[in-house]
């Protein structure tokens, strides 16, 4: 595989990465906009900010948002993790080539 092949697959893997990232932190952000939206909705029912909180934690639509947030969290995660995994191949490649050239110039073991 070429050098231009592989960082070309960087740049992908960092793009998803960026995009995963960013809905990730979308949704712990909406997250706390949700909770005040439900708890409104809760107003009229229940008349202590601890009853409209528990009740807007319990709404399908929390619940809902919650699980997108563990999705997004996977995928920002993971994502994380194939770019670490792919600089960590870079590192491992550039030693390689550095070991090779030390022993074609005499120096290796």
């Amino acid at each position: 595989m070429s050098i231009e092949t592989r960082l070309n697959e960087l740049r992908e893997l960092a793009k998803t990465y960026a995009k995963a990232q960013s809905q990730r932190v979308y949704l712990e952000e909406f997250k706390k906009s949700r909770l005040a939206q439900l708890m409104k909705r809760y107003e009229s029912q229940y008349p202590t900010a601890a009853a409209q909180e528990r009740e807007a934690r319990a709404d399908p639509q929390y619940i809902e948002l919650l699980d997108g947030l563990r999705v997004a969290t996977e995928e920002a995660e993971r994502a994380r993790w194939e770019l670490k995994i792919a600089e960590w191949g870079v590192d491992l490649w550039r030693t390689k080539q550095a070991n090779d050239r030390a022993e074609r110039r005499g120096y290796g073991a």
